[in-house]
């Protein structure tokens, strides 16, 4: 039996759009048995009364497309999924999903594929890195994604971060959320989001505080979806009066992060209160990075 964790992950971080995501530590798992007859799937937690138990299911979905290309064919597949991570809120659930199934799928190939031919594989399949590379690798992932290969560098951001993320109690799919930015941007919104994302990795590698709570601001995705998140400017608002050192939409929406080195209860209970006030409920968490990625936990 193949047991895997994977990372939720949260992308953009404000000006990094499509380019910057970061591994947080609230975790899926997914179990894996070839030494079974048929074709089963059962889901655990999150999703389980509605994520697809055949064929349509996105986990099955990327191990064949490894088995596939591995020309292998298993003779019995079992899949457990036990969920922790929300679904389509903005913290990476699809990704981990990908992830989960492919590295358990290459695995159990004859010919394991190599880290960067599984991240670029995840990626097509993903459609962006942003999430898929922080979730197979850890860390902060700045990451640029080519016709051949996926081009990136790791950073381990400091242990002392916490992650607020306050998380609505509703849905956001990232087509929808896609769907309501423009084709095209001012040349002197691309000039700033280059400026901006540039500095915010530079904040995080050197755990530069002060310069963290300046940069994570965009002008190219934010303020396009603000209209799919009611009240995200006065989350945003409230939880850097609590203390928080910067904000940002988590992915695509609608969960909202804040940045702390203290105060996280305080921050996340204002971020709670300011969606109260639009009627929302939603619950938060406090995190942190996650530097490992995927890992095996068990492979008998």
């Amino acid at each position: 039996m193949l047991k895997i964790r994977i990372p939720a992950s949260t992308a953009n971080l404000g000006p990094g759009f499509d380019t910057l995501g970061m591994a947080l530590n609230l975790y899926n798992y997914l179990e894996v048995n070839t030494k079974t007859n048929g074709f089963k799937i059962e889901v655990f937690g999150e999703g389980k009364d509605y994520i697809p138990k055949d064929e349509n299911n996105i986990v099955y979905k990327m191990m064949n497309t490894i088995f596939n290309r591995a020309r292998f064919k298993p003779n019995g597949l079992s899949i457990k999924l036990e969920n922790n991570i929300p679904i389509a809120r903005g913290l990476g659930s699809s990704a981990a999903a990908i992830v989960g199934g492919a590295l358990a799928a290459n695995l159990l190939i004859p010919n394991p594929l190599s880290l960067e031919e599984l991240l670029l594989i995840v990626t097509e399949f993903e459609g962006h890195p942003d999430n898929v590379a922080p979730a197979l690798i850890g860390g902060l992932i700045s990451s640029i994604y080519t016709t051949e290969k996926i081009i990136y560098k790791k950073i381990n951001p400091p242990q002392d971060l916490n992650l607020v993320v306050a998380i609505p109690d509703y849905t956001l799919s990232t087509k929808v959320a896609r769907n309501a930015l423009p084709q095209n941007i001012p040349l002197q919104d691309a000039v700033f989001n280059i400026g901006y994302s540039t500095l915010l990795v530079l904040a995080l590698q050197e755990g530069d505080y002060n310069l963290l709570g300046q940069v994570m601001k965009d002008k190219i995705h934010q303020p396009y979806r603000l209209p799919l998140v009611p009240g995200m400017n006065e989350v945003f608002k409230a939880a850097l009066q609590a203390g928080a050192i910067s904000v940002a939409l988590s992915g695509s929406g609608p969960t909202l992060i804040a940045f702390s080195q203290n105060n996280s209860e305080i921050i996340g209970q204002a971020m709670q209160n300011a969606f109260l006030q639009y009627d929302i409920s939603c619950q938060y968490k406090i995190l942190k990075p996650d530097l490992n990625g995927a890992i095996v936990i068990n492979n008998q």
